[in-house]
């Protein structure tokens, strides 16, 4: 089963937001088949995190803007 967890990386320049969900996978605190939500509102977060899980084979199931805000779901 598959659990969805949440970073919310709002205020952080980049690349702390990708840094960040690099370490919750380094760290083992998402499993595979887990989904990570991200919100973030660095300008580039974009561009690095679909960099990022191409890089580590991850599926990038969507991102958004929300009005200056990105959010994306990652699935590993």
């Amino acid at each position: 089963m598959s659990t969805k967890h949440l970073l919310d990386a709002k205020g952080l320049k980049c690349p702390l937001p990708t840094l960040m969900v690099d370490g919750k996978m380094r760290k083992n605190e998402v499993k595979p088949g887990d989904v990570l939500e991200v919100v973030a509102d660095c300008p580039t977060f974009e561009n690095d995190i679909k960099s990022w899980c191409t890089r580590n084979k991850k599926v990038l199931v969507f991102i958004r803007d929300e009005g200056g805000i990105k959010r994306c779901q990652i699935q590993f």
